[in-house]
């Protein structure tokens, strides 16, 4: 599955950088009795001191060079783990977007989450080679 190779790329350049591993998990959205059960939900199966980082159209589009920066920044800063959260055919709930550190959009169009993930797990694999200063990126 193209999901799978980009993380599994990701999680091998990342681990030279300190950065790693990746990995998917999913929340099953039938599951949620409401959309303010949402944010419980993910917070229980989020690492403690986790930083977050929510998909969502009114958030800051950013370049694939910016994202590395982020990356790194909350690396450096001591950010143990980060966390990349999309939403299903309802978005985030307000609360999750308020939780979350950082908001980004992939554009001003809406995406299906499956879309969406494919496009993040690139993003998080160039934003690693770009950290690595491997030639993926091209600018």
């Amino acid at each position: 599955m193209l999901v799978d190779d980009w993380l599994a790329r990701a999680g091998a350049t990342g681990k030279r950088l300190g950065l790693g591993p990746v990995e998917v998990l999913e929340v099953d959205e039938r599951k949620f009795t409401d959309r303010g059960s949402q944010g419980e939900r993910l917070a229980a199966l989020m690492p403690p001191r986790a930083c977050r980082v929510a998909l969502d159209e009114r958030g800051r589009a950013m370049s694939s060079p910016d994202l590395a920066e982020l990356i790194a920044r909350e690396r450096d800063q001591g950010c143990p783990e980060m966390v990349f959260l999309i939403g299903g055919a309802d978005g985030l709930s307000k609360a999750v977007r308020a939780d979350a550190g950082h908001l980004l959009s992939l554009g001003p169009m809406v995406w299906p989450h499956r879309l969406a993930r494919a496009m993040l797990a690139e993003q998080i694999y160039r934003a690693m080679t770009i950290l690595a200063g491997l030639p993926y990126h091209r600018e």
